[in-house]
This record gives C-alpha cells, sequence and structure tokens, in this order.
C-alpha cells in the first residue's frame, strides 16, 4: 500500500515510542499526538479538554491559516489523540475525560495505537490496515435487530 510521507514518519515514531516505553497517554508530551510532534507538547494549546475534537480559539487560528504540524492539521491532531484515548478505554465526554486504572498497561497501549492507525489511514484516505475481516473473510453487516 502506497502511503504518505506523515504517515510513514508518525507509525515510524509511535513505533519507537512503544517499544522504548515512552508512550503515555496521561502526558502530552508523550501521547499519541505527542510522539508524532517530536514529543513537543504545544498541541495542547489548541483544546481546552483532554480527549476533545473540539478546537478552542487558538486551535482554530491554526485550522483556519491552513497549518499543518510535521503534515497534520489541528483537527486532525485532536482526532488522533481521541483514538488514542478510546483505544486506551478513556471515556471521553464533551465535558470530561474519565481515564481507566490501568491506562500504561502495554495491552492497553497497544490497543490505543491500533485505534490510532485506523485513524491515521482514514486520514490519508486509505484502506484502514487494522481491518482484519479479510483475511478471515468475514463481511461486516450493518445489522439492526428491531423490538416488537
Amino acid at each position: 500500500m502506497q502511503t504518505s510521507d506523515r504517515f510513514d514518519s508518525a507509525i515510524n515514531k509511535l513505533y519507537i515510542a512503544f517499544h522504548n516505553n515512552s508512550l503515555n497517554p496521561e502526558d502530552c508530551k508523550q501521547c499519541a499526538v505527542g510522539n508524532i510532534l517530536d514529543n513537543k507538547d504545544s498541541w495542547k494549546h489548541m483544546t481546552d479538554l483532554h480527549g476533545s475534537v473540539r478546537l478552542n480559539y487558538v486551535g482554530l487560528v491554526h485550522q483556519n491559516l491552513g497549518r499543518k504540524f510535521n503534515g497534520y492539521t489541528p483537527l486532525e491532531l485532536l482526532k488522533i489523540e481521541e483514538s488514542f484515548l478510546k483505544g486506551c478505554g478513556y471515556r471521553l465526554g464533551q465535558n470530561y475525560c474519565h481515564k481507566p486504572d490501568y491506562f500504561k498497561d502495554k495491552v492497553i497501549l497497544f490497543n490505543g495505537l491500533c485505534e490510532v492507525v485506523s485513524t491515521l489511514c482514514k486520514l490519508d484516505n486509505k484502506k484502514d490496515m487494522m481491518d482484519c475481516s479479510l483475511l478471515f473473510e468475514f463481511k461486516k453487516f450493518d445489522t439492526k435487530i428491531e423490538l416488537v
């Protein structure tokens, strides 16, 4: 699969962070976005709430000016972080971010990374490489059960 430079760079940084035990969803320099942005925390000023996908004034200014950070817009960065936190078991809402008890467990961090890779694929309009339904020859159906 052909991937973008930003995708390749992000995956490489996240791979290194995961294997060097320097991935931490509670540290804005060591979370998914923090690692993608070279362990800088300036991105946290683009929103008012950890895990939110709502840009604040600063984030909107950067977004509207078309600024990109290591290839990603402010809104894309917030989507990446949201997927990481959700994958790590965080419960996110408009006014809260509740962390799970064991957010630094390797399995939990791996689950978070899987969500990030899926999000990175969506942002680049690529097929989700984390989707294993083809491997098992399984088709996803949108089933709705009506209760009578």
